[in-house]
């Protein structure tokens, strides 16, 4: 009775790390698109310029790496008269540990088209104000001088806000006609 109760409780066992371990490792490792969405059109204030596209954000795990104190307890012992003295020593250690943590990593794609392309000071521009969790702020800029519309895409990661502004200018930079800054995503609360 007793063999066959240590079995039947080794095949659970060996049954629960077979069904959970599929699931822990799905967990650790998921990727897909946590937010997926297009935006726009939006037109400068003349409409000689259009931007529209798509924002797609996955959640992508990784290992963050820490240093971790550690207290150590050690049994020191030193041989004396007749007797061996000993004492519990503490000791502080560090150790390298990690635990998961997830980043969101976004990827915008637009098709910037210029209504008007010929001419002098005739491109389209299309610039992206993207503000991260932390505050910081970069902008990403793209023009089309050309007749057909460009497609161009750009990605980064933990972006709180991410805002466009289409507007007309000549080939070294955007110079007037602004949309305004347009929402593109904002991540949720």
């Amino acid at each position: 009775m007793r063999i066959v109760s240590r079995i039947l409780i080794g095949a659970a066992a060996a049954t629960a790390v077979a069904v959970g371990a599929p699931v822990a490792a799905h967990a650790a490792t998921s990727t897909g698109p946590a937010y997926e969405a297009d935006w726009g059109p939006y037109f400068s204030s003349d409409h000689r310029a259009k931007a529209t596209g798509h924002v797609s954000v996955e959640k992508k795990p990784y290992k963050h790496w820490y240093w971790k104190t550690v207290v150590v307890k050690k049994k020191v012992c030193k041989p004396g008269k007749g007797d061996k003295h000993c004492k519990i020593v503490i000791k502080k250690t560090k150790k390298h540990a990690w635990v998961w943590k997830h980043r969101d990593v976004f990827t915008v794609h637009s098709k910037l088209y210029a209504n008007k392309w010929w001419g002098g000071k005739k491109c389209a521009w299309e610039t992206f104000k993207v503000v991260e969790h932390d505050g910081d702020t970069y902008f990403r800029k793209f023009r089309n001088c050309k007749k057909f519309p460009a497609e161009f895409s750009f990605s980064g990661k933990d972006a709180a806000h991410i805002f466009v502004d289409v507007s007309r200018g000549h080939f070294g930079g955007p110079t007037g006609q602004h949309s305004g800054w347009k929402d593109v995503y904002h991540a949720a609360a």
